[in-house]
């Protein structure tokens, strides 16, 4: 069984940063792309960022320039570092990866059980 296991979400005045995190575990044979969703209260949710195998990132424009997507080395856990935090930042943060969990298995998308980050002063 594959889990992904969110951590790092809180309060945080505007201005301020967090670092999120979310770790892999289980029975996994490799994991592709790694991302950032997030859902604020009445809207859909929405891709934040994006980081593949290869560490090639990519972002949603509203957080361009204060977001950075990371993978650390055992390729298991990806981290958001989130600077420059607006209160329009305020949301559950979910992350996703696309895992196989054996070698002549398929690749499944799981998701994380979400984190609330909340930007207010």
């Amino acid at each position: 069984q594959v889990q992904l296991v969110e951590s790092g979400g809180g309060l945080v005045q505007p201005g301020g940063s967090l670092r999120l995190s979310c770790a892999a575990s289980g029975n996994i044979e490799s994991i592709k792309a790694m991302r950032w969703y997030r859902q604020a209260p009445g809207k859909q949710r929405e891709l934040v960022a994006a980081i593949t195998d290869r560490d090639i990132t990519n972002y949603s424009d509203s957080v361009k320039g204060r977001f950075t997507i990371s993978r650390d080395s055992a390729r298991s856990t990806v981290s958001l570092q989130m600077n420059s935090l607006k209160p329009e930042d305020t949301a559950v943060y979910y992350c996703n990866a696309d895992i196989s969990p054996g070698a002549t298995m398929p690749i499944y998308r799981y998701w994380g059980q979400g984190t609330q980050v909340t930007v207010s002063s």
